[in-house]
Protein backbone atom coordinates (compact mmCIF):
# COMPACT_ATOMS: atom_id res chain seq x y z
CA UNK A 1 0.00 0.00 0.00
CA UNK A 2 1.02 3.59 -0.60
CA UNK A 3 0.67 5.70 2.56
CA UNK A 4 0.11 9.46 2.37
CA UNK A 5 -0.58 12.12 4.98
CA UNK A 6 -3.21 14.42 3.48
CA UNK A 7 -5.55 17.29 4.33
CA UNK A 8 -8.67 18.67 2.72
CA UNK A 9 -11.04 21.62 3.28
CA UNK A 10 -14.59 21.24 4.53
CA UNK A 11 -17.71 23.30 3.93
CA UNK A 12 -17.40 24.48 7.54
CA UNK A 13 -14.14 26.26 6.75
CA UNK A 14 -11.84 23.76 8.45
CA UNK A 15 -8.88 21.78 7.15
CA UNK A 16 -9.03 18.15 8.22
CA UNK A 17 -5.97 15.91 8.17
CA UNK A 18 -5.89 12.18 7.60
CA UNK A 19 -3.91 9.10 6.69
CA UNK A 20 -4.67 7.78 3.20
CA UNK A 21 -3.71 4.30 2.09
CA UNK A 22 -4.11 3.35 -1.57
CA UNK A 23 -3.08 0.17 -3.39
CA UNK A 24 0.07 0.37 -5.49
CA UNK A 25 -0.47 -0.49 -9.15
CA UNK A 26 -4.11 -1.37 -8.58
CA UNK A 27 -5.07 -0.97 -12.24
CA UNK A 28 -8.75 -0.08 -12.18
CA UNK A 29 -9.98 2.35 -9.50
CA UNK A 30 -10.81 0.66 -6.20
CA UNK A 31 -13.41 1.12 -3.50
CA UNK A 32 -12.48 3.10 -0.40
CA UNK A 33 -13.56 3.31 3.24
CA UNK A 34 -13.53 6.51 5.29
CA UNK A 35 -12.74 5.79 8.97
CA UNK A 36 -14.07 8.15 11.67
CA UNK A 37 -12.75 7.94 15.23
CA UNK A 38 -14.59 8.08 18.55
CA UNK A 39 -14.45 10.64 21.36
CA UNK A 40 -10.93 9.55 22.35
CA UNK A 41 -9.60 10.54 18.94
CA UNK A 42 -7.38 8.41 16.72
CA UNK A 43 -6.46 5.53 19.03
CA UNK A 44 -5.64 2.42 17.02
CA UNK A 45 -9.13 1.22 16.20
CA UNK A 46 -8.93 2.68 12.72
CA UNK A 47 -5.58 1.01 12.12
CA UNK A 48 -7.03 -2.32 13.25
CA UNK A 49 -9.63 -2.22 10.49
CA UNK A 50 -7.57 -0.40 7.86
CA UNK A 51 -5.05 -3.22 7.64
CA UNK A 52 -7.75 -5.80 6.93
CA UNK A 53 -9.54 -3.54 4.46
CA UNK A 54 -6.30 -2.77 2.63
CA UNK A 55 -5.49 -6.49 2.44
CA UNK A 56 -8.92 -6.99 0.83
CA UNK A 57 -8.03 -4.45 -1.87
CA UNK A 58 -9.71 -1.30 -0.52
CA UNK A 59 -8.20 2.11 0.01
CA UNK A 60 -8.74 3.68 3.43
CA UNK A 61 -8.73 7.21 4.81
CA UNK A 62 -8.69 7.72 8.58
CA UNK A 63 -9.33 11.34 9.50
CA UNK A 64 -8.60 13.32 12.68
CA UNK A 65 -11.66 15.44 13.43
CA UNK A 66 -10.29 16.76 16.72
CA UNK A 67 -7.00 18.16 15.41
CA UNK A 68 -8.93 20.31 12.95
CA UNK A 69 -10.66 21.97 15.91
CA UNK A 70 -7.65 22.09 18.26
CA UNK A 71 -9.75 20.20 20.81
CA UNK A 72 -8.48 17.89 23.51
CA UNK A 73 -9.24 14.19 23.38
CA UNK A 74 -12.14 12.69 25.27
CA UNK A 75 -15.74 13.60 26.03
CA UNK A 76 -14.84 16.93 27.63
CA UNK A 77 -13.15 18.32 24.53
CA UNK A 78 -15.30 17.07 21.69
CA UNK A 79 -17.77 19.31 19.79
CA UNK A 80 -21.29 19.65 21.13
CA UNK A 81 -22.85 17.34 18.55
CA UNK A 82 -21.71 14.81 15.93
CA UNK A 83 -23.71 16.86 13.42
CA UNK A 84 -20.95 19.48 13.64
CA UNK A 85 -18.53 16.93 12.18
CA UNK A 86 -20.69 15.85 9.25
CA UNK A 87 -18.88 18.34 6.96
CA UNK A 88 -15.65 16.47 7.79
CA UNK A 89 -17.12 13.23 6.46
CA UNK A 90 -18.43 14.78 3.26
CA UNK A 91 -15.23 16.74 2.72
CA UNK A 92 -13.42 13.42 2.94
CA UNK A 93 -15.89 11.88 0.49
CA UNK A 94 -15.13 14.65 -2.01
CA UNK A 95 -11.40 14.26 -1.49
CA UNK A 96 -11.55 10.50 -2.02
CA UNK A 97 -13.66 10.90 -5.13
CA UNK A 98 -10.98 13.12 -6.65
CA UNK A 99 -8.20 10.54 -6.28
CA UNK A 100 -7.45 8.69 -9.54
CA UNK A 101 -6.96 5.37 -7.70
CA UNK A 102 -10.45 5.47 -6.17
CA UNK A 103 -13.88 4.85 -7.67
CA UNK A 104 -16.08 7.73 -6.42
CA UNK A 105 -19.18 5.52 -6.64
CA UNK A 106 -17.68 3.01 -4.18
CA UNK A 107 -16.82 4.99 -1.06
CA UNK A 108 -18.13 3.76 2.28
CA UNK A 109 -17.85 5.01 5.85
CA UNK A 110 -16.93 3.21 9.09
CA UNK A 111 -17.16 4.92 12.48
CA UNK A 112 -16.66 4.13 16.15
CA UNK A 113 -18.98 5.63 18.79
CA UNK A 114 -18.94 9.36 17.83
CA UNK A 115 -17.79 8.34 14.37
CA UNK A 116 -20.51 5.70 14.30
CA UNK A 117 -23.08 8.42 14.88
CA UNK A 118 -21.54 10.36 11.98
CA UNK A 119 -21.83 7.25 9.81
CA UNK A 120 -25.54 6.86 10.58
CA UNK A 121 -26.35 10.56 10.22
CA UNK A 122 -24.68 10.56 6.80
CA UNK A 123 -27.11 7.82 5.72
CA UNK A 124 -30.08 10.23 5.78
CA UNK A 125 -31.04 12.32 2.76
CA UNK A 126 -31.81 15.43 4.78
CA UNK A 127 -28.25 15.58 6.07
CA UNK A 128 -26.43 14.13 3.08
CA UNK A 129 -28.04 16.12 0.27
CA UNK A 130 -26.91 19.60 1.40
CA UNK A 131 -23.32 18.38 1.87
CA UNK A 132 -22.67 15.90 -0.91
CA UNK A 133 -22.97 18.37 -3.82
CA UNK A 134 -22.72 16.51 -7.12
CA UNK A 135 -21.38 13.39 -5.41
CA UNK A 136 -23.38 10.19 -5.19
CA UNK A 137 -23.00 10.01 -1.41
CA UNK A 138 -21.66 7.15 0.66
CA UNK A 139 -22.27 3.72 -0.84
CA UNK A 140 -22.33 1.85 2.49
CA UNK A 141 -22.32 2.65 6.22
CA UNK A 142 -20.89 0.82 9.23
CA UNK A 143 -21.51 2.10 12.76
CA UNK A 144 -19.91 0.52 15.80
CA UNK A 145 -21.68 1.09 19.14
CA UNK A 146 -23.24 4.38 17.93
CA UNK A 147 -25.21 5.26 21.13
CA UNK A 148 -28.32 3.58 19.80
CA UNK A 149 -30.95 5.09 22.10
CA UNK A 150 -30.24 8.68 21.06
CA UNK A 151 -31.95 8.75 17.66
CA UNK A 152 -35.41 8.15 19.08
CA UNK A 153 -34.81 10.29 22.17
CA UNK A 154 -33.76 13.47 20.37
CA UNK A 155 -35.76 14.66 17.30
CA UNK A 156 -32.68 16.48 16.03
CA UNK A 157 -30.95 13.10 15.67
CA UNK A 158 -33.83 11.26 14.00
CA UNK A 159 -32.78 8.77 11.32
CA UNK A 160 -35.53 9.22 8.75
CA UNK A 161 -35.57 9.29 4.93
CA UNK A 162 -32.56 7.01 4.48
CA UNK A 163 -30.48 7.29 1.32
CA UNK A 164 -30.92 3.58 0.58
CA UNK A 165 -27.28 2.61 1.07
CA UNK A 166 -26.80 -0.55 3.16
CA UNK A 167 -26.09 -0.18 6.89
CA UNK A 168 -24.31 -2.46 9.36
CA UNK A 169 -24.52 -1.72 13.10
CA UNK A 170 -22.25 -3.67 15.47
CA UNK A 171 -22.75 -3.43 19.23
CA UNK A 172 -21.98 -5.21 22.50
CA UNK A 173 -24.58 -6.41 24.97
CA UNK A 174 -22.81 -4.93 28.03
CA UNK A 175 -22.33 -1.46 26.54
CA UNK A 176 -23.54 0.90 29.29
CA UNK A 177 -24.56 3.63 26.89
CA UNK A 178 -27.53 1.47 25.91
CA UNK A 179 -29.75 -1.44 26.88
CA UNK A 180 -28.44 -4.83 25.67
CA UNK A 181 -30.92 -5.02 22.78
CA UNK A 182 -30.54 -1.39 21.66
CA UNK A 183 -28.63 -2.22 18.48
CA UNK A 184 -31.19 -4.81 17.47
CA UNK A 185 -34.08 -2.40 18.06
CA UNK A 186 -32.39 0.44 16.16
CA UNK A 187 -31.64 -1.78 13.17
CA UNK A 188 -35.22 -3.06 13.15
CA UNK A 189 -36.62 0.47 13.23
CA UNK A 190 -34.40 1.54 10.33
CA UNK A 191 -35.14 -1.57 8.30
CA UNK A 192 -38.88 -1.00 8.83
CA UNK A 193 -38.63 2.17 6.73
CA UNK A 194 -38.17 -0.15 3.75
CA UNK A 195 -35.62 2.05 2.00
CA UNK A 196 -32.29 0.47 2.97
CA UNK A 197 -31.00 -2.96 3.98
CA UNK A 198 -29.97 -2.79 7.65
CA UNK A 199 -28.29 -5.44 9.78
CA UNK A 200 -27.24 -5.51 13.42
CA UNK A 201 -24.78 -7.83 15.14
CA UNK A 202 -24.63 -7.75 18.94
CA UNK A 203 -21.63 -9.46 20.56
CA UNK A 204 -22.16 -11.23 23.90
CA UNK A 205 -19.89 -10.01 26.68
CA UNK A 206 -18.69 -7.02 24.66
CA UNK A 207 -18.93 -3.43 25.85
CA UNK A 208 -18.34 0.00 24.41
CA UNK A 209 -15.07 0.11 22.46
CA UNK A 210 -14.76 -3.68 22.43
CA UNK A 211 -12.36 -3.40 19.46
CA UNK A 212 -10.05 -0.87 21.17
CA UNK A 213 -6.84 -2.86 21.80
CA UNK A 214 -5.57 -0.77 24.70
CA UNK A 215 -5.63 -1.13 28.49
CA UNK A 216 -9.13 -1.05 29.94
CA UNK A 217 -10.37 2.45 30.73
CA UNK A 218 -13.43 3.82 32.53
CA UNK A 219 -14.76 7.12 31.23
CA UNK A 220 -17.63 9.32 32.41
CA UNK A 221 -19.98 10.59 29.74
CA UNK A 222 -23.20 12.60 30.19
CA UNK A 223 -24.72 10.67 27.27
CA UNK A 224 -24.14 7.24 28.86
CA UNK A 225 -26.76 5.07 30.57
CA UNK A 226 -29.52 6.09 28.15
CA UNK A 227 -28.85 9.78 28.74
CA UNK A 228 -28.65 9.66 32.54
CA UNK A 229 -24.85 9.94 32.42
CA UNK A 230 -22.25 7.96 34.28
CA UNK A 231 -19.29 5.60 33.92
CA UNK A 232 -18.55 3.52 30.84
CA UNK A 233 -15.99 0.71 30.83
CA UNK A 234 -14.04 0.41 27.60
CA UNK A 235 -12.32 -2.97 27.46
CA UNK A 236 -10.88 -4.95 24.57
CA UNK A 237 -12.73 -8.14 23.68
CA UNK A 238 -10.54 -10.02 21.22
CA UNK A 239 -13.10 -12.55 19.92
CA UNK A 240 -15.69 -9.81 19.34
CA UNK A 241 -13.12 -7.52 17.75
CA UNK A 242 -11.89 -10.18 15.34
CA UNK A 243 -15.43 -11.14 14.40
CA UNK A 244 -16.44 -7.51 13.90
CA UNK A 245 -13.42 -6.85 11.69
CA UNK A 246 -14.23 -9.84 9.50
CA UNK A 247 -17.84 -8.64 9.22
CA UNK A 248 -16.67 -5.18 8.15
CA UNK A 249 -14.54 -6.58 5.33
CA UNK A 250 -17.35 -8.88 4.19
CA UNK A 251 -19.91 -6.06 4.34
CA UNK A 252 -17.93 -3.64 2.19
CA UNK A 253 -16.97 -6.42 -0.22
CA UNK A 254 -20.63 -7.20 -0.75
CA UNK A 255 -21.71 -3.55 -0.90
CA UNK A 256 -19.12 -2.63 -3.52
Amino acid sequence: MRTSFISFPTSAGLNVAGLLRTPRDAGDPVGAVLICHGSDGVDGRGEYYAGALNAAGFATLEIDMWAARSTSRGAAGRPRSPMETLPDAFGALKFLGEQPEIDPARVGILGFSWGGVVSLLSATKGRADPLRGDLAGFAAHVAHYPVCYAYAADPRMALTDLTGAPILIQTGDIDTYDHPDAGEKLAAALAAQGTAPVRNITYAGAGHGFDRDLPAQTINDPFAHNGAGGPVLMEFNKPAAEAARAEVVAFFTAAF
